[in-house]
């Protein structure tokens, strides 16, 4: 009986994690305020992608991106005062794009083609940004 209700406890708790959200991770690196929470995600996603490969730091910064770019789709993608801006909708391509390499090709680095591509999208989220787009 007690195997049981510990069992039903920790489900409960999963659940509750599950539906209220955790405070742990990179989540608190996000402010709320969307113009500074964007140009921070360029800023770890930059880090993330030019590192060198041999780099004993790729890893955790490409880890750290990650994170970063789940809890910011997140906390904007239903917020109605962002989803039509200009910026956001550039920031998501460029996030489509490297979602997409590192899901198709998760060992091998960002092409420069693609580093082109992504650069330039983050540019334009950047002047975007400065016009309040």
């Amino acid at each position: 009986m007690k195997k049981l209700l510990a069992r039903l406890f920790a489900v409960l708790l999963v659940a509750v994690i599950g539906l209220t959200g955790c405070s742990g991770g990179t989540s608190g690196k996000l402010t709320g305020d969307y113009q500074q929470d964007t140009l921070a995600l360029i800023d770890s996603l930059r880090t993330a992608i030019e590192l060198p490969n041999d780099s004993p730091d790729k890893l955790a910064a490409q880890s750290e991106a990650k994170k970063f770019i789940n809890d910011f789709a997140s906390r904007y993608r239903r917020d109605d005062s962002v989803a039509g801006l200009t910026s956001f909708t550039t920031m998501r391509t460029a996030l489509n794009a490297i979602a997409g390499h590192y899901t198709s090709y998760p060992n091998r680095p960002i092409s420069d083609k693609l580093h082109e591509r992504i650069e330039k999208e983050f540019a334009r989220v950047e002047a975007a940004l400065r016009r309040g787009a």
